[in-house]
């Protein structure tokens, strides 16, 4: 079931044309025309009829049309003032669907938007802030989380490092900070050619939703543990840990030899460790 707009939009190549709302390499931005492409990527956290969802970076809107048309109530947080007239039309078609926040998105706490309800995430990031947006967003104390699931484009090598298993190139910090009490996998891969400026790399849709957290670890401490491993991570855990205090007992008391570098240790390694000094 699709929620139609009161009156017919044109094409999103006409409208940024009409506005001269170019992509600017300045603000990250690469803007998505391809309307079906637009609805898979909306169809990915299930049904949003009447859902709550918070987007950043929309842009000319593409993903947000693709968003209401799916029945979303989508509040935008956008950076460019060239884009609020559009925005702005685009709220007049889907009446009373459409909120337009003009800020910086990492200076929003969506807590202040939605108060106590749920919502979901959905957004093609800029790639500039991505990813200092993501991990805030899988950093808080209070699990589970207000929002239900992440939907978000990256970098296709950034979206294979949130994914990665241990052991593997890709894997480090932001595979841990993700997969330690939520589920994440990439849902859609996407090619440069469709964006516009076409982008140097491939992008991809990763999907992420709240799972169980370990109990006695806080969270903090867990950032705290693998920004220090993974910032030397062709060193010893003895050496790139010796600057968190109590690391090394905790390697002791786990069994986990300290010669062992970072990237060979699992999830539940550095749960275990966080465990212990929190």
């Amino acid at each position: 079931m699709k929620y139609p707009p009161a009156h017919p939009l044109p094409p999103l190549r006409e409208v940024i044309n009409a506005h001269g709302l170019f992509a600017t390499k300045a603000l990250g931005q690469n803007f998505l025309f391809d309307e079906q492409l637009l609805d898979r990527l909306a169809a990915i956290p299930g049904s949003l009829m009447d859902a709550n969802v918070l987007e950043v970076g929309p842009g000319p809107g593409g993903l947000t049309r693709a968003l209401l048309r799916a029945g979303a109530k989508v509040t935008a947080i956008e950076m460019d003032k060239r884009a609020l007239p559009v925005l702005e039309e685009l709220s007049q078609a889907f009446p009373g669907r459409l909120t337009v926040i003009h800020g910086d998105a990492t200076k929003v706490a969506p807590a202040s938007i939605f108060g106590a309800e749920p919502y979901a995430i959905v957004a093609n990031l800029p790639y500039n802030v991505g990813t200092n947006l993501f991990t805030g967003w899988l950093s808080g104390a209070t699990w589970p989380p207000q929002w239900t699931s992440l939907t978000l484009m990256f970098q296709l090598e950034v979206a294979e490092r949130i994914i990665a298993q241990p052991g593997s190139d890709a894997y480090g910090r932001l595979a841990v900070l993700a997969q330690w009490r939520a589920k994440a996998k990439i849902a859609v891969k996407v090619h440069r050619s469709a964006f516009t400026p076409p982008p140097k790399v491939m992008s991809a849709m990763v999907h992420i939703v709240p799972g169980e957290a370990p109990e006695g670890v806080n969270p903090r401490v867990l950032e705290r543990v693998t920004e220090a491993a993974f910032g030397q991570r062709r060193k010893m855990l003895r050496q790139s840990l010796k600057g968190v205090p109590g690391a090394l007992e905790a390697l002791d008391m786990l069994g986990i030899d300290p010669a062992r570098r970072a990237e060979t240790l699992g999830i539940e390694d550095f749960v275990g460790i966080a465990r212990k000094l929190s």
